[in-house]
């Protein structure tokens, strides 16, 4: 049986934490679909379509992930998409409380779905999106925070780059 799971977020932008995980997903499942979802509480930098394009150069190497979007319940993505399992990562305690009361919902509404987390590479326990949209607001170098491709959108979003101070 081939095991399917889905590794949500709103990737706004993906970081090497994201990629990391990805990459890790990808060795354990059959296929990894990572979901940007549309998240009405949040104002994102990037719309959904940028986030898909940046998250589909960033993990181009990797054949066995499916990038994707969403909108609605998780749950309902998942039913859809015929998997099983989501994909979290844990980054520090402040992390498990709030994914443990998501994997929580996400298993009253349907019991077959399990959560599974992993915690994420030390040397990315600091890094979020926010943080990198912060640095990159500054104009400070971001190169070791993301993937390659990622930079190039953040400095046109902010219209500058390290170079411009």
């Amino acid at each position: 049986m081939a095991s399917v799971a889905v590794y949500p977020g709103s990737f706004d932008p993906v970081t090497n934490g994201h990629v990391d995980i990805i990459e890790r997903s990808s060795k354990v499942f059959n296929k990894v679909i990572v979901a940007v979802l549309h998240n009405r509480n949040k104002e994102p930098l990037f719309t959904v379509d940028e986030r898909v394009q940046m998250l589909k150069e960033s993990i181009e190497y990797i054949p066995n992930i499916e990038i994707d979007s969403f909108n609605g319940l998780l749950v309902d993505y998942v039913r859809h998409k015929q998997a099983k399992t989501i994909v979290r990562g844990l980054r520090a305690v402040t992390d498990f409380e709030y994914e443990m009361q998501a994997a929580s919902i996400n298993r009253k509404l349907d019991p077959e779905l399990e959560t599974f987390f992993m915690m994420t590479n030390n040397q990315y326990s600091y890094l979020s999106s926010s943080i990198v949209k912060e640095v990159a607001k500054y104009e400070a170098d971001v190169g070791d925070l993301v993937p390659p491709p990622v930079p190039k959108y953040l400095y046109e979003k902010y219209g500058s780059s390290p170079s411009d101070r």
